[in-house]
């Protein structure tokens, strides 16, 4: 029964109808950072190194409603960053695999690691580098800038673009097709 916050419901079956009973079976939603997490974008200090990442704050939040729901989150990126690692220590990610060349090894491991089959996850990534890693994925997701390939590929393209609440849809998606986003919402509310 719909609330009071949730009279605008995303309904992914319309546009994508393997999206929902996709998401309903997913266990572990890994992501890549660069283009899911953030906006793609890298910046580069004057000593050349990395200097900022923006993180958007109702994707963290997605990533903690689903660790409260048993849902752990993984990351696997091509990139070092410290400012990755700090992100994902201040929301308790504890998967976390970075400067990975070989994208699907790296979700073989991790799959390994906590007893769970590619059909397990969900994978969301945004170019070329991350097809691999979603091949075999049970639920494949992309933010809306994502490479037209990919988009191709995926069962569930978001309406947002990466860095600003891509990750967020596929949490609430993946929330509400295993009916415990109403639960949240309610003790959100209370």
């Amino acid at each position: 029964m719909p609330n009071a916050f949730s009279s605008h419901v995303t309904n992914p079956a319309s546009q994508y109808p393997q999206a929902w009973e996709r998401a309903s079976k997913v266990k572990l939603l890994v992501l890549d950072v660069d283009g899911v997490l953030t906006n793609g974008q890298v910046w580069i200090g004057a000593d050349g190194k990395e200097a900022l990442k923006a993180f958007d704050i109702q994707d963290g939040l997605g990533i903690k409603l689903l660790e409260q729901s048993g849902i752990p989150t993984a990351i696997i990126t091509g990139r070092h960053s410290k400012m990755v690692l700090a992100r994902c220590e201040e929301l308790g990610i504890k998967q976390v695999h970075m400067g990975v060349e070989n994208k699907a090894l790296a979700l073989d491991q991790v799959l390994k690691s906590l007893g769970m089959t590619p059909k397990d996850c969900a994978v969301m990534g945004d170019d070329w580098p991350d097809l691999a890693m979603m091949k075999s994925a049970g639920f494949r997701a992309c933010p809306a800038q994502a490479h037209e390939a990919v988009k191709e590929y995926v069962h569930f393209v978001t309406s947002r673009a990466g860095g600003n609440s891509a990750v967020r849809e596929v949490c609430d998606l993946i929330l509400k097709a295993q009916n415990r986003y109403e639960e949240l919402l309610n003790k959100a509310c209370q």
